[in-house]
């Protein structure tokens, strides 16, 4: 009696799923869900909340030159306070925050680059950035009645905070303490050192942007303008440079860093 053959049944054919998507978009999706929780969108908020506050209070300014009052203003407020603490808390939490929390470590021993990481946490951040800080910027002139300044306004918070954001995030790979390193080298060395050196003021985001808005607002950046530094697109391609930079800094810090647990 021959032994009976099971029946032929072709290979079941795996049903495809979702693409996974790219490490560098893994990375950037990462840093908006995991490192940004509410209570960073609220701390980046406020600040955006001061920047309105400071377009309206130049029409209530004792000035008979409302130009001239915004212009003073955006100086001592938009740029020199707003802008670098905005950043702050957005460039802590991508990277200074994980870091102190022990759970960087994760990200640090995954299987992407290094330049991946740096980068994506950076785009992410600047994402947020864009989002929240330059409509701000953008909004402040309209409210201070000096609405031909949005524009100049806004391509100087965007270009600033992509070059602020990468710095903080270059702080938060070199140093463990980097919020109190951040805060010192924004009152210390760009507020302080880079008002008494222009050598230092090449280099400082904060007076970059400003000189940004200086050379893009024709009418009124004539009254904060410094000599010796440049403005308007130079001052742009200074940000690029100083972006380019830390990103580029930070990338090789992290191919030599050891990521502490957070009791450490």
């Amino acid at each position: 009696m021959s032994e009976v053959q099971p029946a032929y049944a072709p290979p079941v054919q795996p049903t495809p799923g979702a693409p996974i998507p790219s490490a560098f978009v893994a990375v950037v999706s990462y840093t908006l869900r995991a490192c940004l929780p509410a209570k960073r969108w609220f701390g980046v908020l406020l600040p955006c909340a001061g920047a309105l506050l400071f377009g309206w209070l130049t029409l209530v300014a004792d000035s008979s030159d409302q130009t001239e009052a915004f212009a003073h203003i955006s100086r001592q407020g938009l740029f020199g306070l707003i802008l670098p603490l905005a950043c702050l808390v957005i460039g802590d939490a991508v990277l200074g925050a994980d870091a102190r929390a022990g759970t960087f470590q994760l990200t640090w021993l995954s299987p992407v680059s290094f330049a991946t990481i740096a980068f994506g946490r950076w785009l992410g951040g600047w994402f947020v950035a864009l989002v929240t800080v330059t409509p701000a910027f953008a909004l402040a002139p309209i409210i201070a009645g000096q609405p031909e300044a949005a524009g100049p306004m806004a391509v100087a918070a965007a270009t600033g905070s992509a070059a602020y954001i990468a710095l903080f995030l270059l702080i938060g790979v070199l140093v463990k303490r980097s919020t109190i390193w951040a805060l010192a080298v924004v009152l210390i060395g760009e507020r302080l050192v880079g008002a008494a050196l222009s050598g230092v003021g090449q280099i400082s985001p904060m007076w970059e942007a400003q000189q940004t808005f200086v050379g893009l607002w024709d009418d009124g950046g004539h009254f904060i303008a410094r000599d010796g530094m440049p403005d308007g697109t130079a001052a742009v391609v200074r940000l690029v440079l100083v972006t380019i930079i830390c990103l580029g800094v930070a990338t090789w810090r992290l191919g030599r860093m050891r990521p502490l647990s957070g009791d450490d």
